[in-house]
């Protein structure tokens, strides 16, 4: 099941109102309320429906940017790394990169096939078990009949897995960049961590107890245990569906490894 609508111990809001050039948040993407035109020209992805109280052509504008970098306003880049001149719009809209500065990598194998099978396989577009569009493994639908998908319909099971690697990126970036450098992780403990933000969303992963216990230096094994589980609602209910994938994701993040994935190498 896929992202956005899941909640620790209360829901949170799914959107994120903004002023014209405010911050906002797509589907738990970092970015700024801005004209169609002005995202466009500079790259960006303009996201209906997450700048509400703005006229109809001022959409929540996203950019991936720099080595692993989103574009963001620049007093909510906790990594303090920004760039400038990599997104469009307002000046202190710019690249948020990780601390390292370094490309987050790839998740491993192991962390894809635990996405693939608590997302399961849709070939067309349809609604997942709370209502919400997507299509492939979990692609959370942006347009109309996902028309963003660069993928004819139906896909086969390896366009999806084409679609679910470019999906993740945002979600490897956010890791990384949420995460200070202080703290290692290997790559079944990162991966781990980015199967939980593609589910529940860059911004609640960003601001959870667990990215804070784990910056504050306490065991990363102990806070994955502890603090993985309790996301397991959607809509307030708890879903056996959730329980699950948290523990498989818990089991995973426990599993030995010797390469290491965070701080991101350069």
């Amino acid at each position: 099941m896929r992202s956005f609508i899941i909640t620790a111990l209360v829901c949170l809001p799914l959107l994120t109102n903004a002023a014209l050039n405010g911050p906002c948040t797509a589907n738990g993407v970092p970015g700024a309320c801005l004209a169609t035109s002005t995202c466009s020209g500079g790259g960006g992805t303009s996201v209906s429906g997450f700048c509400p109280n703005d006229p109809a052509d001022v959409k929540c504008c996203t950019k991936t940017c720099g080595s692993g970098g989103q574009c963001r306003i620049a007093s909510t880049c906790t990594t303090g790394n920004t760039q400038s001149g990599l997104c469009p719009g307002p000046s202190d809209f710019k690249c948020c990169l990780p601390a390292s500065g370094c490309t987050p990598p790839s998740v491993n194998t192991a962390t894809i096939a635990l996405i693939k099978k608590s997302e399961g396989f849709v070939s067309k577009p349809a609604p997942d078990p709370i209502g919400l569009p997507t299509v492939g493994y979990g692609h959370l639908c942006q347009t109309s009949g996902c028309s963003e998908v660069p993928y004819s319909f139906p896909l086969t099971e390896s366009t999806a897995t084409s679609l679910l690697h470019s999906d993740l990126v945002s979600f490897q970036n956010c890791i990384a960049r949420d995460i200070v450098d202080s703290v290692r992780l290997n790559d079944n403990q990162y991966g781990a961590l980015v199967s939980w933000a593609f589910n529940v969303g860059c911004a609640n992963a960003g601001s959870s107890t667990l990215i804070t216990r784990l910056n504050n230096g306490e065991t990363p094994n102990t806070v994955a245990a502890e603090e993985l589980p309790k996301w397991n609602k959607a809509g307030g209910a708890v879903l056996p569906g959730l329980v699950t994938r948290r523990a498989n994701e818990v089991a995973l993040f426990k599993t030995a490894s010797s390469v290491i994935a965070h701080p991101p190498p350069c």
